[in-house]
């Protein structure tokens, strides 16, 4: 992008056009994300002044008069701090993970369940267990409304509660918080069931396996395919267990619970390294989660581990 100052003479080697130095830039932040505004010497700007662009990276050095910027593409720039107009460090972009769609994150969680009939109506995808183990849980037996649904809003909230009507199941639709499909459905008549507010958390597998750490091995590993659970126990009681799923190059924790009896003793990050462990060998790079936002403990270690919040998600029922 190129700037003019109409009303400065061209730039020589032995006169700015203006003053420099005026900015937020130095030594400190080598290893830092920042933009920088420099002079174009011998350049002419499109209204005849002198040119300057901007330039967005990461500062790799500040030393002997010159400042070394890393672009995202192509080569690492050189730039005479003399030169630079005007500057300042830049929150660092979010990581490529961070960067993935909602969607397309909460589009792992089918991969959870080991008997999952899914079915688009639109962008939306219905989700029901056929076989379901335990108590019915949300996120496997609810409308995962995130996007357009090709109908309109009346239309395609009717469908949902077709689709479960016809399954004997109750109705939902999960919906990204504060996104504009939950405008829509709260104007609709649904209504907000707070008992399902989640986050989804993710992070680096790697990431996450040093944080963890050296813990003892405690856990058994059971293995079905794409899925394992890991368990502690005495021999009969089970003392901590999780599950696990690989979908690509992402694994999904879920289910990790602690008998009360036996919390506090690091039975829950055994399980949850089990499992890491048992991902990274299937290649997966990224492991996420959801996490109710009423669970402070376990959003508390989930901080701890460099697990970060992705989007938030709420769940609506159809008005009785």
């Amino acid at each position: 992008m190129f700037l003019a100052q109409p009303s400065i003479p061209l730039v020589t080697t032995e006169q700015d056009p203006r003053e420099t130095g005026q900015h937020l830039l130095g030594p400190h932040v080598v290893g830092q994300r920042v933009v920088v505004r420099r002079l174009l010497r011998g350049e002419t700007g499109p209204s005849g002044g002198p040119a300057m662009t901007d330039l967005l990276g990461v500062c790799l050095s500040w030393a002997d008069g010159l400042c070394v910027v890393q672009p995202e593409t192509g080569d690492a720039v050189t730039i005479p701090v003399a030169d630079i107009v005007s500057g300042k460090p830049v929150p660092p972009r979010p990581s490529v993970r961070m960067r993935v769609s909602s969607r397309d994150a909460e589009l792992h969680t089918a991969s959870l369940f080991a008997t999952i009939e899914t079915a688009p109506l639109g962008a939306w995808v219905l989700r029901s267990e056929t076989e379901p183990v335990g108590r019915l849980r949300r996120r496997a037996n609810s409308c995962l409304a995130f996007g357009d649904p090709d109908l309109p809003l009346p239309q395609a909230l009717d469908a949902v509660r077709s689709f479960y009507d016809a399954r004997s199941r109750p109705a939902y639709v999960q919906v990204e918080a504060d996104s504009p499909e939950e405008s829509a459905v709260r104007e609709a008549g649904w209504v907000h069931d707070p008992t399902g507010d989640a986050e989804l958390r993710l992070a680096g597998l790697s990431q996450v396996r040093r944080r963890i750490g050296r813990v003892p091995d405690l856990a058994s590993l059971e293995v079905d395919g794409t899925r394992a659970a890991a368990t502690i126990s005495d021999g009969g009681t089970v003392w901590a267990r999780g599950d696990a799923a690989v979908d690509g190059d992402w694994i999904g924790v879920h289910g990790i619970e602690v008998d009360p009896a036996h919390r506090r003793q690091g039975l829950a990050t055994a399980v949850l390294a089990e499992l890491a462990s048992w991902g990274a060998e299937q290649g997966a790079t990224t492991v996420w989660l959801h996490v109710e936002t009423g669970n402070t403990p376990a959003r508390t270690w989930y901080d701890a581990l460099g697990l970060a919040p992705h989007h938030g998600c709420r769940y609506f029922t159809p008005p009785t």
